[in-house]
């Protein structure tokens, strides 16, 4: 199915991030320009506030900069990056990581003195493995209402990332399962239910060109209500995620 529509993105006026972005004569940075809408989108509702916010891949340190003009100063930032330099951005006021996001080890230790994110940004090696490990050991991280973003999701048809369209083991192919885990309350055996972790927690999810926007948030179970009583249906006054299981044959 192909739809037309005129593509309309923010300029840099509109956007802060692009603004700064396009202004920027500190620290090196590269973007996908599209990537703005998303962020200033996903982002824009914790600017002003004391969050903790991760990044995922430093390198020059120019996206650092940026998140703290975006944030500001209440705003606790940290980066993560595999290689020794980037150590030197400490200097500019940010907590600086170096290790491997591959690597389960490093994310408990790092979990262990930073066990509550309220944004990470995963800008970082772009594998399958780093990719993943890495939304498997912070998402039970975030804060309830925390965001986590992955960018160039692209690298899921990439074999030299460890990709490949159909492969059944990228970074989208498990986002793809975590849709049916999302949903489990419609089909999962009723007993496993709360022991979902992504069924109870995963609020959203927000799939852009190249770029995964998870949203966390409690769950209450599925509920169905009826208000009004004109009309010619009649529908029940509620109805749970159980009554409609049952009323369309799913096992229990």
């Amino acid at each position: 199915m192909i739809f037309n529509q005129n593509k309309s993105t923010m300029s840099e006026f509109e956007n802060p991030l692009l603004g700064y972005f396009m202004s920027n004569n500190g620290r090196g940075m590269h973007k996908w320009v599209d990537y703005f809408d998303v962020y200033h989108r996903a982002f824009d509702r914790y600017r002003g506030k004391p969050i903790t916010f991760l990044e995922i891949g430093v390198q020059n340190g120019g996206d650092m900069h940026m998140w703290r003009h975006y944030f500001g100063d209440q705003a606790k930032i940290i980066g993560i990056d595999i290689d020794p330099n980037c150590k030197n951005l400490e200097k500019d006021g940010f907590e600086i990581w170096i290790g491997d996001q591959a690597d389960p080890a490093f994310w408990e230790e790092f979990s262990q003195k930073n066990p509550l994110l309220d944004i990470v940004l995963d800008d970082g090696g772009h594998t399958m493995t780093q990719q993943i490990n890495s939304l498997v050991a912070l998402f039970p991280t975030l804060a309830n209402g925390g965001t986590y973003l992955c960018e160039d999701t692209h690298t899921s048809y990439f074999p030299a990332h460890g990709g490949g369209l159909n492969s059944g083991i990228t970074f989208l192919d498990a986002i793809k399962s975590m849709v049916d885990e999302m949903h489990a309350w419609y089909h999962a055996p009723l007993g496993s239910i709360e022991e979902s972790y992504i069924a109870n927690h995963l609020y959203s999810i927000g799939v852009f060109d190249s770029i995964v926007v998870l949203e966390k948030r409690k769950k209450n179970a599925p509920l169905l209500l009826a208000r009004g009583h004109d009309g010619h249906i009649k529908n029940p006054p509620a109805m749970s995620h159980i009554d409609m299981r049952r009323a369309f044959g799913v096992p229990d």
